[in-house]
């Protein structure tokens, strides 16, 4: 009898640690901290700052998935960005709490279906075809597509919706051959709003050193959260590609955006390199934006150096000069570490 219970016991055992491995949690971030000497075109003076996200937007969450048997899986994200600074939560005041990510998904052989708030089509490809990444502060092509400023200059960002949609409905492909591609929609769900949406693709190509991608969105709402009408219609697309020589990465981005109510179009070219240096790796960038209904551009340089201290663990020199057509140049310097979790 003594045999058996402890048989039982020993199969009860086996049988929750297999249920326990086919599920799994996990706690991940990016915490992403500068001090820095910041003007940006327009500004009327400089700022000294101790601020969060230098290199890439700080961020924490739970991610986690399921296998579910017969090749199919599901998952969650909810992740929140932070400012490390000083503890607030969100990008910017009234950001949602699970901005960054708040999803479910199911995946298989058939790609992945996922629903909740993910990112926006754009994000992604300007992320991959520059060298300095997700940098909201110092990244030319991010800086020019997503970031306003608040001064005389009036510079609106040229990103129509925000870099994430909330209420949204995405599929995406496999891997092909190298290929990838995700198709997305989100839902006005405002009374009354005749069908409202925003909708959009992307796709990447990953052929060894080869980096080819783009997106297209065509938005009439506002994100985060359950957003408002544009009032108007607004198309945005960007191009982009990277080769890893080895000695050097080169990348090139070429997009517009254009309003149904507003004349003309922002044109934006971006041209970049990395190159391996001791244990880091040397990064330059300079975008353009026209703004083709009048005789305004803006002109954005940044080059730095990135330096590895683990796998996790990073710190960075950053020097930008920007320049808006009728607006003072402003010039900024940022110094800082990162760690990822």
């Amino acid at each position: 009898m003594k045999h058996r219970q402890l048989l039982a016991i020993a199969i009860a055992s086996v049988c929750a640690s297999a249920a326990h491995a086919q599920s799994t949690v996990q706690l991940s971030g990016t915490t992403d901290v500068y001090v820095g000497s910041m003007r940006m075109a327009g500004d009327a003076g400089r700022r000294t700052v101790v601020n969060s996200g230098g290199m890439t937007t700080s961020w924490f969450g739970f991610t986690g998935s399921e296998d579910l048997g017969g090749g199919l899986k599901a998952g969650f994200a909810l992740t929140s960005f932070i400012q490390v600074d000083d503890g607030t939560q969100g990008r910017f005041p009234g950001d949602t709490f699970f901005s960054r990510d708040a999803n479910v998904s199911l995946s298989g052989s058939f790609g992945t279906l996922r629903l909740g708030r993910w990112m926006a089509p754009n994000f992604l490809p300007s992320v991959l075809a520059n060298p300095m990444g997700d940098s909201f502060t110092f990244a030319p092509l991010i800086v020019h597509m997503n970031v306003p400023l608040f001064n005389g200059s009036g510079w609106q960002a040229t990103t129509p919706s925000d870099t994430g949609w909330s209420n949204q409905i995405a599929y995406s492909t496999p891997d092909i051959n190298g290929f990838k591609a995700n198709l997305q929609y989100q839902f006005g769900e405002q009374p009354g709003d005749n069908g409202k949406k925003n909708v959009g693709a992307n796709f990447f190509y990953f052929g060894g050193p080869l980096l080819l991608t783009g997106y297209y969105e065509r938005d009439q709402i506002s994100n985060p959260g359950q957003g408002a009408y544009f009032g108007t219609t607004k198309k945005d697309w960007m191009l982009g590609a990277a080769y890893d020589f080895q000695v050097a990465k080169p990348y090139l981005t070429y997009g517009q955006t254009k309003a149904d109510n507003a004349p003309g179009r922002a044109k934006t070219l971006q041209i970049g390199v990395s190159a391996p240096l001791g244990a880091g790796k040397v990064l330059a960038s300079w975008a353009k934006t026209d703004l083709s209904a009048s005789d305004i551009n803006r002109k954005t340089l940044t080059v730095g150096y990135d330096y590895n201290l683990s796998k996790r663990t990073d710190v960075y020199a950053m020097l930008m000069n920007d320049k808006i057509t009728h607006q003072s140049s402003g010039s900024s310097f940022g110094v800082g570490i990162r760690h990822r979790f």
